[in-house]
């Protein structure tokens, strides 16, 4: 088909087509990038990982040293139900210190927001904080608290809930001007425009600080766990460390790398329920949609 009969086909068409051909297009493209968002990340761990089990087969590596991957799914599977129990203790660690830094951090962010003064006084304190390492303090909440499940749940805290404080309180702030003008123009009072305009442009930057959160949640799980815990993830790496058990030490690596993942991948599933239009335009300029 010559050029000049390809465009009169293109302009015979009518509109509706043309959008149909548009709308085809962009479906696929969709299609495309959400398959190669699936399967690059797959392809370059299988590969990986095949890498990894020639290494270790070839120079004969000793399992103590550097394990195949073969010897740690067989360390997987065999301590399966020790990996289940100590991970359940784990997991009420994160989510306890995680819905802490939610009850702590989201009313310490609005009194920042609304009142200058208390900012003034109490931001550069919990900005300082921040710079003390949270492992020199485990040992006084242990002194404080016990060796029981209190002590985890509050250092889990202490390095969560910063993220929560400092993206609330920037998001509320960081509102268009024109917006609030807006708002009250239109009679709207200060709880209105809260809820209503002010609350919403700010769920992004909340998000993205919940999400932040929950990672460091369970950092903060396995820092209790190490410093003076009987039981959990973090215990049952610090035993394996202790007995050279090193596909063991890989098996609580990824169980939890796992539910690292797991609990923020349900964090974003609350973000998409929330603001479903601001995730989709964040998944096109990733090139995910």
């Amino acid at each position: 088909m010559t050029t000049q009969a390809k465009i009169h086909d293109d302009a015979a068409l009518t509109i509706e087509q043309v959008e149909a051909q548009v709308q085809d297009r962009q479906a696929r493209h969709q299609l495309r990038a959400r398959t190669s968002a699936v399967i690059y990340p797959i392809m370059t761990v299988i590969g990986t990982l095949a890498a990894w089990e020639i290494v270790a087969r070839a120079f004969a590596i000793p399992t103590f040293l550097l394990p195949a991957p073969s010897a740690i799914v067989a360390s997987l599977v065999e301590h399966t139900g020790l990996l289940l129990k100590h991970g359940w203790v784990t997991t009420v660690e994160i989510v306890l210190g995680y819905l802490l830094s939610i009850v702590v951090g989201v009313p310490l962010a609005l009194a920042i927001f609304m009142s200058p003064a208390f900012s003034r006084s109490v931001l550069p304190l919990l900005v300082s904080s921040q710079a003390m390492p949270k492992v020199a303090v485990a040992p006084l909440l242990l002194v404080w608290f016990g060796f029981g499940l209190l002590p985890k749940v509050l250092i889990a805290f202490l390095i969560a809930f910063f993220p929560i404080v400092i993206s609330m309180a920037v998001g509320l702030a960081s509102i268009e001007p024109e917006k609030i003008y807006l708002a009250r123009s239109m009679g709207l009072g200060a709880a209105a425009t809260f809820f209503k305009i002010r609350l919403p442009s700010a769920l992004p930057s909340i998000f993205g600080g919940l999400k932040i959160s929950i990672t460091l949640a369970v950092v903060g799980a396995v820092v209790g766990e190490f410093v003076g815990g009987d039981a959990g993830l973090g215990y049952l790496l610090m035993v394996a460390n202790g007995n050279i058990d090193t596909p063991l030490l890989f098996a609580g690596i990824i169980a939890l790398t796992v539910q690292g993942v797991v609990f923020y991948v349900l964090v974003e599933l609350a973000e998409r329920l929330a603001i479903p239009r601001q995730t989709a335009a964040n998944a096109a300029v990733l090139g995910l949609a």
